[in-house]
């Protein structure tokens, strides 16, 4: 039996096409024919109608039909569906024959073309005799045909051609062969497509029609087959919903069939056929979850058909394919766009599959395990009289029989000893290597693997490796499983891990690979493998064969033909002498030696020697001996202080050593201690342990390196310490003799700073600065050193990394006696000093903004110094920082006042006003004012000669001073801003020797305003009750027009006046009027004035009270005095 025989039909897996037959086409000698048939079949796009092209020659034999049956009363049917159905309603009939013809509407020889075209029609007619196949004409032509009832001519001829070849209107095309002949072709294939649907529709009506024939009693098997080919011809058709219909009815129908040992396996391959069909519609609907639904209950169903227990494997073999197939299906489905999830996903249903193909491995090795005096049986009970079966499903030697018991039972046992005898022979360990789980597993491209848990892949690769290794294909195996155990040690599944170990140490012996052979020995005799001590022991022994150089005893349970081919690889390895050097990185395994590394400090100073410890422990039952431990560390030139060697021969492996820490006792800890003198040019770098190198064996015989990566650690070290860290975070301190494992840490980087200084900085100021302040800071440089500190440098400044705006408004100088400005800059670098005297520097800082600043202070020297009796030169430094808070030192307040001190927002050209600053000292302690003076604009003039009004004043914190100015503004247009200019004002600060500070007090900037009319007033200083007070308005006409100028004079209670209440004047340009008053007051104290009102009558924009500002408003009144008081007249 063929193992490809329970491989499902490719007519079955295959999606139905609509078949369409093409004769009349030359395609290999014509070239338009070639054309023609290219544009069928090259490139088809999905959008395309859904047919099959085969391009067949006129006389083509189709198959036969045979004669309809008229009455089924005494048929009874053999099978349920032949071989050959599908295939050949697939490939052999077709739904439409085409014939081609090239004939033009205006060809001169016509008729006799006309003619040979209905020949052609005629054979094809008879081949195709019995069928319902469609016939149809395509004309080709040279020229384009014009639209529908332009061409009469083409029209008749059309008509005449029809008749002669007994076709319809609808049958007969023209295909002009031009430049757009993919368009007509299109046009042609959606044609094509409708005739194939009318065939198929014909079709399933036909099959239809024999249901009234039939009967449940005899007829059970008709009514699978009507019911199967119905749906398949809806496939034909495309109608995908009518066929799943039918799929799922012929379904139910074939599970009603009476199964019994003769038919169960034509039952169950025709249910899987329907099964795949019903699931593949379904995927195709986008129906996952009935798909799924049908094969669980597809599976549920036939699982327990198994049929003849003598051929059990069958089943077994069935029930794989089963899972396969939707498997595939599955697949295929999630490669065009579903989406699927953990817990259903096409990795289930492969692992299934691989399952039963392992049972009916199994299966094959307890039911065909026959005598070898058994031979096949003669003649060949399977041998049949064509290529293939007549029925799915059927028994070669009693095909069409459907009764229970089997016509013939010598036939039956030879039969079934042929088929046991032909599972025998198959090599089910290399199909299981082929099939298709390996395929799902190792495809990292496949969405089925990011999909699957991976313990299912786990169990998967385990399965496949034994299966490897039992096929002795042990690479293979090896791979597999190698590439398992990284997870399984990653997982901490150590019986698991022991197990595979186990398998993969036996394919490494029988293929003689010595550094395979190693690794695994060593994890299996370490501390996580479970094996007993025994078994330990025994591995133990063999690793120190290898090492020897000799050869290893054979692995139990290992195949006789492979041992003895790996004893002959194993003589080879020893006789060789070029490869006995190995390198085993540990560091993804857990190998019967730890290591840890440590740095006994994060840190060391460069007049400190670096130290370092290695601790060794072994897990193996027996003691060991290693020849070398050496330590590499990034900066190779210490890697000659880090080693510990004793060179030994082969045969002392397992003597003791003459260094009594050269050999690891189980259970015990080695402690290896290293120290250095770290050069001076690695000051401020890291020094890092970047692997471990032990040595076993010897020159002699076999050298391996364990090699651990930085400082340590194997694959299981990491949980190691974490379950340690919890179990001792408790516990105090363990004593110095006694070294707990767990709780040595690996330590595998440290850093070389400089040596410590032993100089102090002592900073002396008076904090906060003042803005613009030369601020002094005194530094005092102390040293403790036992010899001369030399190559002094001091830094000093503005500490690097803060705000770029700090930088450019600090500035520091050594000099006190000069103003540091935008020259001098904020840091100060390696100011020499020389050999270190006891002395002071001092730093001034002007500080133009204010906030808060860092100033570095960093003194740098050179020592020499013996470390280790070895005479080095260190660099030492010394770093103090300070934050120096800059406040202002005074705040000025400016206003304008007129001179009634009145504040004003704008000014009046040629009208005096006054200037007035206030002082006011925000300085912690007394602030000298030296000087100030005014600096006026060309717009503004001082009335009289301005000097400082607060030279030589002492102000203390809060106090304030303040000066006043009189200045008016000459003649500039209306709606200047004028800017009145700056003070200077020279200052220190009374606590410390410093330059006086000039510090610029910007004016703000006033409005000035010209009017058409001065208004001023002359009247004495004070009045008396009861006496005349003579008061003069004075008016000046400030434009060049002539003023007209209306006067009024309110009354007051105060006052009685004599003078004109109310007048009219007129003013020339730049002449001046004035009015004669007397005023006499009746009340003392301070009283209001009669109150002036002036309108401008060229000006009426300019208010009364605007003017009214220039006049006083209030005088004082001295009461009315006594004779002879003499009190009053002094007043």
């Amino acid at each position: 039996m063929s193992p490809t025989q329970w491989d499902l039909p490719p007519e079955l897996c295959c999606r139905p096409l609509a078949f369409v037959a093409l004769t009349g086409l030359d395609v290999v000698y014509n070239a338009v024919h070639r054309a023609i048939w290219d544009a069928f079949c090259a490139n088809r796009r999905a959008d395309r109608v859904p047919i099959s092209f085969k391009v067949l020659p006129g006389d083509h034999e189709y198959p036969k039909c045979r004669t309809k049956r008229t009455s089924y009363e005494w048929y009874i049917p053999k099978g349920i569906l032949k071989t050959g159905w599908m295939n050949k309603h697939l490939n052999l009939v077709p739904a439409l024959v085409v014939l081609f013809y090239e004939l033009d509407w205006d060809d001169p020889q016509w008729k006799e073309k006309q003619s040979e075209c209905a020949t052609k029609v005629e054979i094809v007619r008879t081949s195709l005799q019995g069928r319902n196949t469609k016939v149809a004409v395509v004309l080709i032509q040279k020229k384009t045909p014009l639209p529908p009832g332009e061409d009469v001519v083409a029209s008749e001829r059309a008509s005449a051609l029809c008749n002669a070849c007994d076709l319809s209107g609808k049958s007969l095309f023209v295909l002009p062969h031009t430049d757009h002949l993919v368009g007509y072709i299109i046009r042609l294939e959606n044609a094509f497509y409708e005739h194939a649907q009318t065939y198929y529709y014909t079709e399933i009506r036909r099959v239809k029609s024999h249901k009234e024939f039939l009967n449940k009693t005899t007829h059970q098997l008709l009514f699978v087959r009507h019911q199967f080919k119905t749906g398949f011809f809806s496939e034909l058709k495309q109608d995908t919903q009518n066929a799943l219909k039918y799929y799922r009815t012929a379904y139910g129908l074939v599970h009603e069939l009476r199964a019994h040992e003769t038919n169960m396996l034509e039952i169950k391959t025709m249910a899987g056929f329907i099964n795949y069909k019903i699931c593949r519609l379904c995927f195709q609907h986008n129906t996952p979850l009935d798909a799924i639904a049908q094969f669980r209950k597809h599976i549920d169903l036939c699982k327990k058909k198994i049929g003849s227990a003598e051929l059990a494997f069958e089943h077994t073999a069935w029930m794989s394919k089963q899972f396969q197939s939707f498997g595939d299906l599955f697949d295929e489905a999630i490669k065009v766009g579903l989406t699927a999830i953990q817990t259903q996903n096409p990795g289930f249903y492969y692992q299934q599959a691989a399952y039963y193909a392992q049972e009916r491995k199994q299966q094959a090795g307890q039911l065909c395990s026959h005598e070898p005096n058994v031979g096949y049986p003669t003649p060949d009970p399977l041998d049949t009289p064509g290529a293939a079966l007549d029925f799915y499903g059927q028994r070669a030697w009693r095909q069409g029989h459907q009764s229970i018991d089997p016509p013939d039972p010598e036939k039956e046992k030879k039969g079934i000893l042929a088929l046991q005898l032909k599972e025998k022979d198959i090599p089910h360990s290399v199909r299981v290597q082929t099939d298709f789980v390996i395929l799902i597993l190792f495809s990292s491209k496949d969405p089925v693997k990011k999909m699957l848990c991976p313990s299912h892949r786990h169990t998967h690769m385990v399965q496949m490796g034994e299966e490897y290794y039992h096929a002795k294909d042990y690479t293979k195996a090896l791979k597999l499983l190698d590439y398992v155990m990284c997870d399984y040690r990653m997982e901490r599944w150590w019986s698991l891990l022991t197990s595979i170990l186990g398998t993969a140490l036996k394919c490494s012996y029988l293929m003689g690979h010595v550094k395979d052979y190693i690794t695994y020995s060593m994890e299996l005799v370490g501390r996580a493998s479970t094996l007993h001590s025994e078994q330990k022991s025994r591995i133990e022994k063999n690793l120190i064969k290898v090492l020897m150089n000799e050869v290893p005893d054979p692995e139990p349970e290992c195949d006789p033909l492979s041992v003895k081919a790996a004893r002959a690889l194993w003589n080879e390895r020893v006789s060789l002498a070029g490869s006995n050097e190995f390198t085993i990185e540990v560091q993804d395994y857990v190998p019967f030696v730890q290591c840890k590394a440590k740095f006994l400090s994060p840190s060391f100073h460069v007049d400190d020697p670096v130290q370092l410890n290695v601790y060794l422990r072994a897990d193996c039952p027996h003691p060991l001996r290693f020849s070398k431990l050496c330590i590499s560390l990034s900066n190779q030139e210490y890697n000659q202080y880090c080693v510990v060697e004793e060179p030994c021969n082969s045969k002392d492996i397992l003597e003791p050593s003459i260094q009594e820490n050269m050999c690891l006792v189980p259970g015990k800890i080695r402690k290896y201690s290293f120290k250095f003198v770290a050069r001076f040019e690695d000051v401020g770098k890291k020094i890092e342990i970047t692997g471990v190198d032990l040595m076993l064996g010897s020159d002699s015989g076999r050298c391996v390196y364990l090699n651990w990566r930085g400082g340590g650690g194997d694959a299981a070290s990491s949980h190691e310490a974490l379950q340690a860290s919890r179990s001792f975070k408790r516990r105090g301190p363990a004593s110095d003799s006694l070294v707990n494992w767990d709780t040595v840490t690996i330590q595998a980087s440290t850093m070389v700073i400089s040596r410590v200084p032993k100089v102090s900085l002592q900073l002396r100021h008076e904090p906060p600065a003042l803005n613009n302040e030369m601020y002094c800071i005194t530094v005092t440089i102390e040293s403790q050193e036992n010899t001369a500190a030399k190559d002094v440098k001091l830094t000093a400044g503005l500490k690097p990394g803060q705000d770029a705006n700090l930088t450019q408004t600090t500035h520091v100088t050594m000099n006190g006696g000069e103003m540091c400005d935008d020259s001098h800059p904020a840091l100060l670098p390696d100011i020499p000093i020389g050999d270190l005297q006891p002395g002071q520097k001092s730093l001034f800082a002007r500080c133009v903004t204010t906030g808060s600043r860092i100033f570095l202070f960093h003194v740098s020297y050179t020592m020499n110094t013996s470390v280790e009796g070895k005479e080095i030169t260190c660099k030492c430094h010394k770093d103090e920082t300070v934050t120096l808070e800059t406040v202002v030192p005074f705040e000025v307040a400016v206003k304008f006042v007129s001179t009634k001190f009145e504040n004003l927002d704008r000014v009046h050209v040629d009208v005096p006003f006054l200037l007035m600053t206030d002082i006011l000292s925000a300085s912690p302690w007394p602030l000298h004012l030296v000087t100030s003076q005014l600096q006026l604009a060309p717009t503004m003039a001082a009335i009289d000669q301005p000097e400082s009004q607060v030279e030589e004043i002492v102000l203390q914190t809060g106090e304030s001073a303040s000066e006043c100015f009189s200045l008016k503004c000459p003649p500039v247009p209306t709606g200047t801003s004028s800017i009145v200019c700056y003070i200077p004002l020279l200052w220190k600060s009374t606590c410390a020797e410093t330059p006086v500070i000039s510090t610029v007090v910007t004016l703000p900037h006033v409005m000035v305003e010209t009017i058409p009319l001065y208004v001023h007033a002359d009247l004495p200083s004070f009045g008396r009750v009861r006496e005349s007070l003579p008061v003069r308005y004075c008016m000046q006409n400030r434009t060049g027009l002539v003023q007209d100028v209306e006067m009024t004079v309110e009354p007051s209670d105060a006052f009685m006046f004599s003078g004109l209440k109310q007048v009219r004047i007129r003013i020339l340009p730049g002449a001046e009027q004035e009015m004669l008053y007397n005023f006499y007051p009746l009340m003392a104290g301070y009283q209001s004035l009669p109150v002036l009102n002036i309108t401008l009558m060229r000006f009426p924009s300019v208010a009364p009270a605007l003017l009214r500002r220039f006049l006083p408003s209030r005088i004082f009144v001295k009461p009315q005095g006594r004779p002879g008081d003499a009190s009053i007249a002094a007043a």
